[in-house]
C-alpha cells in the first residue's frame, strides 16, 4: 500500500490516453560508473536493450520493474489489457473466487456482489444491439448464472456523488474570499486525473480537487458498509466487483484510502472492464442476446419498473450539469431550465456561464483529455483560471470513450462506435438526485446513525502528494 516511487519519473510531452504521442518506453536499468561515458542505447529486433560504449563494446541491459505506484496514468500502457498486469484486478480472479465458492462449504463462501457502471452497460449494449436497461437485465442473469449473488448499478451510488459534489461546491463558494484555493473546484471522479495530479503537481493542485468520492468508491462504502450490516455479514465475507469503462479504476480501487484496516479488506476487491466482460461472455460461449433477462436487484439500483435510470449531463457523470443548476438556484435564486455549452479550443473543452445584468455569476467548464488538462493546470499556476468549477476527465470524450470500453468492429470506426454508445447512454430515463427517495432514506438512516465524522469518511476521501525520488532508476514517458 506504499505510495512512493521506485525511481524518478521524467515527464516529457504528456498526451491523451487513447492516442498517445509517446508510448511508455520499456524501462531499462542503467548502471553509471565513474569515468565511463555511454555513447548510446541500442534496441535489437527482439526488443532487448544494449548499452553501446564509446569503445564499441555492447552490454545487455537489465529490464527494470515498474510497480503501480510508478504509473502516471499518462499514456497508452494504462489503457492496454496486455500491459496492466494486476493479479487481483482481473476477470480471472473473479472466476477464481466463483470456483472457490463452488468447492467450499457455505460458511467459507464469499458473497459475490457485482456493481455495473452505466458507461459499461452502454458499451455492451452497442455491441449486442440492445437497450442499456435490457443489457443490465441480461448482465444480471449472466453474472448470477456464474454464481454471483447480487448485481447493482453504480448510477445509484453516483447519486450520492452528485449530491455531495453540490454540497461541497456551495461550501467552497462560501469561503472563497478567505481561502484562495477553495475555487475552482475540480471534479474528482476520474482516477487517471487524480493519479496525474498527485504525482506531477502535488500540494499545489490537490487543494482544488473535490474530496467527494467517485461512484465506484461510493458503492464500495455502500456494499462493505450498509449492505454488509443489513445482511449480517463481516465486510471481508463480501467479494465486491465493479464493471468499469476504465483501467484506471483498478488503480483507484487499490488505493490505501479505500482499504478497511480493521476488516482487512478493500471496499472494491476487483475491477473488470467492459472489454473483460465481453471476454467472459466469449469464454462462456454465449451472446448477451441469447441470455434470458433477470429482474434487477433494487437495493442499490436506480430503477423505475424494469428500466434503469440515468442522470442528465455528460456521459462522465453529469457533474457540471448538476452542480451548475444547483449552485445557480441555491446561490442566486436562478432556475436554469437548459444549459448552453460554448465550445472553446476543441470539443473536449466547453464552458458554461451564468450572467445577470452583465455580471458573470458562475463560470463552469468541462475539460477532457490531458492536453486540455495541462492548459487548465498552467492557467491555475499563473492565477489566470476564470472558473468556479471544472469537470475534469482524462479520456478524450470522457468516460464513454474510456480505455476499457469495447473496441470497434472491423467495419466500424471509433467515431461511429462512440456516437452509438452515447445515444444508448442518453436513452435512459433521467432521474434528479434530490428526488431519489431511496438515497434520501439512506442519508437519514444509515449515515446519520454512524455520526457526522464517519459519514464524511464514507462519502469523501483525501489525496496525497507523492515526493519524487532523485536517485536510482530514470523512466521516460
Amino acid at each position: 500500500m506504499a505510495s512512493h516511487f521506485s525511481g524518478v519519473l521524467q515527464l516529457t510531452d504528456l498526451d491523451d490516453f487513447i492516442t498517445p504521442s509517446q508510448e511508455c518506453v520499456k524501462p531499462v536499468k542503467v548502471e553509471k560508473k565513474q569515468g565511463r561515458s555511454v555513447a548510446k542505447i541500442q534496441i535489437e529486433d527482439d526488443g532487448s536493450y544494449f548499452q553501446v560504449n564509446q569503445d564499441g563494446r555492447m552490454q545487455k541491459l537489465e529490464k527494470a520493474k515498474i510497480t503501480l505506484n510508478d504509473c502516471l496514468a499518462c499514456s497508452g500502457c494504462i489503457t492496454s489489457a496486455e500491459s496492466v498486469l494486476i493479479t487481483q484486478q482481473s476477470h480471472e480472479e473473479l472466476y477464481r473466487v466463483l470456483h472457490h465458492n463452488k468447492q467450499s462449504s457455505s460458511a467459507e463462501q464469499k458473497v459475490v456482489v457485482v456493481s455495473v457502471s452505466p458507461q459499461s452497460r452502454a458499451s455492451l449494449a452497442a455491441r449486442f444491439g440492445l437497450s442499456s436497461s435490457e443489457t443490465g437485465r441480461r448482465l444480471t442473469s449472466f453474472f448470477k448464472n456464474l454464481g454471483v449473488h447480487h448485481v447493482f448499478d453504480t448510477s445509484f451510488s453516483r447519486t450520492f456523488s452528485l449530491l455531495e459534489s453540490q454540497r461541497e461546491f456551495i461550501e467552497r463558494f462560501s469561503r472563497k474570499e478567505e481561502d484562495k484555493k477553495a475555487l475552482p473546484m475540480l471534479a474528482s471522479a476520474c482516477p487517471g486525473w487524480i493519479c496525474y495530479a498527485e504525482k506531477t503537481h502535488g500540494d499545489f493542485i490537490l487543494p482544488y480537487i473535490s474530496t467527494t468520492r467517485s461512484p465506484q468508491q461510493m458503492m464500495g462504502s455502500l456494499v462493505k458498509g450498509y449492505f454488509a450490516s443489513q445482511e449480517g455479514l463481516p465486510p471481508q465475507r463480501i467479494y465486491h466487483v465493479t464493471v468499469m469503462p476504465c483501467y484506471d479504476k483498478k488503480l483507484e480501487a487499490s488505493r490505501s484510502d479505500f482499504y478497511l484496516t480493521e476488516a482487512e479488506t478493500r471496499e472494491v476487491d476487483c475491477v473488470i472492464t467492459s472489454g473483460e466482460v465481453l471476454k467472459m461472455l466469449e469464454e462462456e460461449g454465449v451472446s448477451l442476446r441469447d441470455v434470458d433477462p433477470a429482474p434487477l436487484d433494487k437495493m442499490f439500483s436506480s430503477v423505475c419498473g424494469d428500466e434503469l435510470l440515468g442522470h442528465a449531463g455528460s456521459g462522465s457523470g453529469g457533474y457540471l450539469h448538476h452542480v451548475y443548476k444547483h449552485a445557480a438556484k441555491q446561490l442566486f435564486g436562478v432556475e436554469v431550465e437548459e444549459i448552453t455549452y460554448k465550445t472553446l479550443k476543441n470539443k473536449d473543452f466547453q464552458e458554461v456561464t451564468l450572467e445577470k445584468d452583465g455580471t458573470v455569476l458562475l463560470r463552469f467548464a468541462a475539460t477532457y483529455g490531458f492536453r486540455n488538462i495541462q492548459n487548465l493546470v498552467q492557467k491555475l499556476k499563473r492565477g489566470k483560471s476564470p472558473y468556479h468549477f471544472v469537470e475534469v476527465m482524462a479520456c478524450p470524450s470522457g468516460c464513454l470513450n474510456g480505455g476499457g470500453q469495447l473496441k470497434p468492429l472491423p467495419d466500424q470506426s471509433n467515431k461511429e462506435l462512440l456516437q452509438q454508445v452515447e445515444e444508448l447512454y442518453r436513452e435512459e430515463r433521467l432521474s434528479v438526485p434530490e428526488d431519489d427517495t431511496r438515497v434520501a432514506e439512506l442519508y437519514h438512516t444509515w449515515l446519520e446513525s454512524v455520526g457526522e465524522e464517519r459519514a464524511r469518511e464514507l462519502l469523501h476521501t483525501q489525496y496525497h502528494a507523492v515526493e519524487k525520488m532523485t536517485n536510482g532508476l530514470t523512466i521516460k514517458w
